[in-house]
């Protein structure tokens, strides 16, 4: 099976091709957000050309389709469409948080995980995820917390760039696994979705945003500063 699967939705830009169920396996990773716009069809093209195919000769385009950062995922969503249209290869969304618990289970071992990513306005993007077998049930939905509302029982990973960012505000005494939902887990990913008809043709692949506003009103950004520069008061003063 020959995929193409691309991530833009952190700050860092991820890229694979496999040619061939075990052939080897091509990769990029280079910055993100406002870059991946003009580096992310480059690096396509030549990790195409390394791996010795043709856009057509894709069985599935996959690509993070969200939650995450709203240009980059905008981008990956523009690009598979392109891309998709231009070749008539299905395209192949799947959660950005889906590929940080898979991503979560090569690096750290994780079987059961809640994964975090960074949704910036001081709040997570937030879902968990059981391993069973050799795939994945979703046991909560993605949503948008504030870091204190995540909940994860006992057993679980907490994993994603979530965990160091706002390290001191998540659940303690959790294992914690520092992971990006790179463009490898989605390829890994990608023979289950494609088993479970999730490809598309090109004009259905749309992001996933869960957040319906892109920024905080002026007093939104002045109770937060309030309140940021209370907790820093309070630890100050060493009060509990």
């Amino acid at each position: 099976m020959n995929l193409l699967a691309f991530d833009t939705s952190t700050e860092t830009l991820s890229v694979a091709v496999r040619a061939g169920a075990a052939g080897p396996l091509f990769e990029h990773a280079g910055p993100g957000g406002a870059q991946a716009s003009a580096a992310l069809i480059p690096a396509i093209q030549d990790l195409l050309a390394r791996a010795g195919l043709r856009l057509a000769q894709l069985d599935a385009i996959a690509f993070g389709r969200g939650p995450g950062s709203f240009t980059g995922l905008r981008t990956a969503t523009a690009v598979a469409q392109g891309l998709g249209f231009g070749s008539g290869v299905p395209v192949l969304p799947i959660d950005t948080l889906l590929a940080v618990a898979e991503e979560a289970h090569g690096r750290c071992g994780a079987q059961r995980v809640v994964a975090l990513l960074d949704a910036r306005m001081d709040e997570v993007y937030a879902a968990a995820y059981e391993r069973d077998g050799g795939g994945w049930t979703q046991r909560r939905a993605p949503a948008l917390l504030r870091p204190e509302a995540v909940e994860a029982p006992a057993g679980w990973t907490l994993a994603g760039n979530a965990v160091e960012l706002h390290a001191a505000r998540l659940p303690a005494g959790m294992p914690r696994c520092a992971v990006l939902p790179t463009a490898r887990a989605l390829l890994r990913l990608a023979p289950a979705a494609l088993a479970d008809g999730t490809a598309h043709e090109a004009a259905r692949a749309l992001p996933l945003y869960v957040r319906d506003k892109v920024a905080q009103t002026t007093e939104e950004r002045a109770a937060d500063r309030a309140r940021k520069d209370m907790l820093r008061g309070t630890a100050a003063a060493g009060m509990p």
